[in-house]
C-alpha cells in the first residue's frame, strides 16, 4: 500500500494563498526549496487539483530555460517533467509532461492507486487534499509555515467530519523564520 503525503507552504494562519490566489508571499529560500525538490525526487506520483496543475504546468515544463535559473531550478524541472502524475478535474480536456487526467470520483481513483505497490504518493491543491482528508487517505503532512499572516485565502486544511489525531515527525527552522513541520496520521 501505497503512502500519500499532503504538503505545501502556508501562511501562519494557515493558506496556502492569499485572497486573488495571490501566492507571491510564499517564495521559498534555498533550503527549502532543496526540501520541496527532494521529497519530488523521493515522490513515486503526484497527484493534483486543476488550479495547482495550472500553477505548475505554466512554468515547470521549462523552468529550467529560463535566464535565471538556478542549478536547484534546473533540477526540479527535470525531476517534475519526467515523473508520473495525476490531474483531477472535470474542466481540463488535455494534459502533458507524463501526466494522466482523471475526471471522475477523485476520492475512488485515490482510494485505488493508493492500494497499488509503489512508492509514496504527494497530493497538491486545496480542493482535491480536502477530499482526500475527508475520506482519511492522507498519511502525511508536511507544513512549511511562513511567517505572514494574509487574513484570508484558500486554507491548506479542509472541513473535516472528525478529528484526524496525528503525531510529530519532525520539526525544523528554515531561513526566513519559516517552520518545517511534518506529522503523520494515528491510525
Amino acid at each position: 500500500m501505497r503512502k500519500l503525503i499532503y504538503g505545501m507552504n502556508l501562511s501562519l494562519d494557515g493558506y496556502i494563498a492569499a485572497p486573488g490566489d495571490d501566492i507571491g508571499w510564499s517564495v521559498p529560500s534555498d533550503e527549502l526549496f532543496q526540501f520541496w525538490s527532494d521529497q519530488l525526487q523521493a515522490t513515486d506520483l503526484t497527484l493534483y487539483g486543476r488550479k495547482l496543475w495550472q500553477t505548475m504546468s505554466s512554468y515547470w515544463p521549462t523552468g529550467d530555460q529560463q535566464p535565471n535559473a538556478t542549478p536547484a531550478e534546473i533540477e526540479f524541472a527535470r525531476r517534475w517533467r519526467e515523473m508520473s502524475k495525476v490531474v483531477f478535474s472535470s474542466k481540463i480536456h488535455k494534459v502533458d509532461w507524463n501526466t494522466r487526467l482523471v475526471t471522475g470520483d477523485a476520492v475512488a481513483e485515490i482510494t485505488r492507486l493508493k492500494a497499488e505497490d509503489g512508492g509514496p504518493m504527494d497530493i497538491g491543491g486545496a480542493t482535491l487534499a480536502g477530499a482526500a482528508m475527508r475520506a482519511g487517505l492522507i498519511d502525511e503532512y508536511v507544513l512549511a509555515t511562513t511567517p505572514v499572516l494574509v487574513g484570508g485565502g484558500t486554507p491548506f486544511f479542509t472541513a473535516l467530519d472528525s478529528w484526524v489525531n496525528l503525531n510529530l515527525v519532525e520539526t525544523r527552522t528554515l531561513p526566513g523564520g519559516v517552520i518545517l513541520t511534518r506529522y503523520a496520521t494515528r491510525r
